[in-house]
């Protein structure tokens, strides 16, 4: 369950980073606060997973998440680069947050 939890608190990390670029340096109020809401529940999660999970595992596998969907997304709605050089680096990333996954109990 736990690691659930902390999918989740990735999902959400991912909408507070994509959430500031919104709020054009928090002057339009609801983008403001909604990525202050995504803050508030990814950090909670994140809070909840900790419980059980190892501290740099949980903190790197929570970190990696909101890495990948936040490139994603800035590929798909802010057209930033797609070239093979940075796709391969995040794969590195989801490499890494797997291998976490298979060697954590």
């Amino acid at each position: 369950m736990s690691w659930l939890i902390l999918f989740a608190a990735g999902l959400f990390e991912i909408g507070w980073a994509v959430g500031l670029k919104y709020t054009e340096g928090f002057t339009r109020p609801w983008p403001t606060l909604a990525t202050i809401l995504s803050m508030t529940v990814s950090l909670a999660l994140l809070g909840l997973a900790l419980r059980t999970l190892p501290l740099g595992t949980a903190y790197a596998v929570w970190t990696g998440i909101g890495t990948i969907g936040t490139v994603v997304l800035g590929i798909l709605l802010f057209g930033e680069s797609s070239d093979a050089i940075r796709l391969a680096c995040i794969s590195l990333i989801v490499a890494g947050i797997v291998g976490l996954k298979l060697v954590t109990p």
